[in-house]
């Protein structure tokens, strides 16, 4: 019994140049909607597909506020490269809490002028 494939070649590159062209989080999950409603196939298998082809992308991770997520251990190092300091020197900050190291690189970065890379 042989099964009928609902990605196709012409299906599958239609969907890897759909897919790598949008530009945004929001974009992607776009496509993959669409494809999911063309072809009839659930969200998850065409995901699936777009894993397998080596394309897919996950959503980035956000905080409640909508913020992009951001460990300690880069502020620390945010705050390591204002004063001038090795990362090592500051490593005990990272037991701070997250808003307390915001705060302080905040600070620092209006005293000294210094501008982070994002």
């Amino acid at each position: 019994m042989s099964k009928e494939t609902i990605y196709t070649a012409e299906v599958t590159s239609r969907m890897v140049e759909a897919y790598t062209s949008a530009d945004s989080d929001e974009a992607r999950a776009g496509v993959v909607e669409a494809f999911h409603k063309e072809l009839g196939a659930s969200v998850a298998s065409v995901r699936s597909k777009l894993v397998a082809m080596g394309v897919y992308k996950a959503k980035a991770r956000k905080t409640k506020a909508g913020e992009a997520i951001e460990s300690k251990a880069k502020i620390v190092a945010d705050i390591a490269e204002i004063v001038g300091v090795e990362e090592e020197a500051f490593e005990s900050l990272e037991k701070a809490t997250k808003p307390v190291l915001k705060s302080l690189r905040a600070f620092l970065v209006e005293c000294s002028g210094v501008e982070l890379e994002s």
